[in-house]
Formats: structure tokens, sequence, C-alpha cells
């Protein structure tokens, strides 16, 4: 059984640098969550060189957009969101500083390209799992375009929130490694 790697949030580039892909991770500490409206403002303002509303530098995004919490909890289910949907948004969100991202699926040749160039990573999580992974999550805080309601962009901070090295930063895709493993001969 391979060893599970606990990080804490923000990422460090020399850490993530010695992750590989199918590396099994528990992140803690503060990331940001994201869904397609909200990349695609924070795509428009980064394109036109202006301010975003948070700072991405070293940052991770979690693709996800949560439902309502319950009594007590600080947030509903949150299981990732396909990633793909994020793809023609992540290069530049990449360039400008932003470390890792946490989704499920398959990811384009060109943030494959974005991950290798800023020495970034991706990590997946797995869907279906949207009740235990909020279990992770410790607090939930909007911090830009609440207008946007569940795809609004939250700070939250997670304990022992598990994922997997899809895409290292030398580009390795665990989807295109891991089955290989088990091929026959």
């Amino acid at each position: 059984m391979d060893e599970i790697i606990r990080l804490s949030l923000p990422l460090k580039r020399d850490e993530v640098k010695k992750l590989k892909a199918g590396d099994r991770v528990l992140l803690n500490g503060p990331m940001f969550t994201g869904r397609d409206a909200a990349h695609k403002r924070l795509h428009e303002l980064a394109s036109d060189g202006k301010a975003l509303p948070i700072s991405i530098q070293d940052e991770t995004i979690f693709y996800v957009g949560p439902t309502p919490a319950p009594p007590g909890r600080p947030i509903g289910a949150a299981g990732p969101t396909t990633s793909y949907r994020m793809d023609r948004y992540a290069p530049l969100l990449l360039d400008r500083g932003l470390l890792g991202m946490v989704g499920k699926g398959l990811r384009s040749q060109e943030v494959k390209d974005a991950i290798v160039r800023n020495g970034a990573v991706y990590f997946g999580a797995t869907g279906g799992s949207g009740a235990l992974l909020a279990k992770c999550i410790k607090s939930a805080e909007v911090v830009a375009y609440p207008e946007l309601g569940t795809e609004a962009i939250r700070r939250i901070v997670v304990e022992d929130f598990p994922v997997i090295v899809i895409i290292d930063s030398e580009g390795k895709d665990f989807y295109e490694i891991g089955p290989k493993q088990y091929a026959r001969v």
C-alpha cells in the first residue's frame, strides 16, 4: 500500500514538484471553490489584464457547486464537477499563478501543457462522494460573486480532504498510466 501524503494549503511549489501521478494526498487548509460561471468571469478579467477579486497565486481551486448548508454544517454536499468544462479558462489562470486544481475527469492537452509550464498539479476527487467530502470541509465563506449562488467563489478550509494526483507537474497523467499497470502484456 502506497503512503498517503499530507499537504498543507496553500501549496508550495517544491512540494508540488515531488508529487507523482497516482499519489494519494490529504489536503489541509484553505482553498477556493469555483465552477464555470466564476471561471468565465475570472478569465475575462485576466484576459483584460485586470485584477482578480481573489489572489490565486499558489492557490488551489476545487471545481464544485455545493448544495446549501444543512443546519450546523458550513456547507452542503460538495462533489467535484467535471473538470473539462474549465479547460478553456484554466491555462490563463495557471499562467497567472494558480497552482492546484481539484475536480474529476480528463483534461485537454492545452491544460496539461499549462500544468507543466507552471509546475502545477491537477488532483482528482471521487465523483458521487459529495456528502462524504463535505465532512472534510470545516468552514466556507463566499468571497466573490455572491450573485452566482451555488457557483459563487468560496474560501473553504478543509481537513484531510482526500484526492489523487491525476496530472503531475511533469505532465504525467494517471488516467493514462493507471490502466497500463493492469493491462495484459
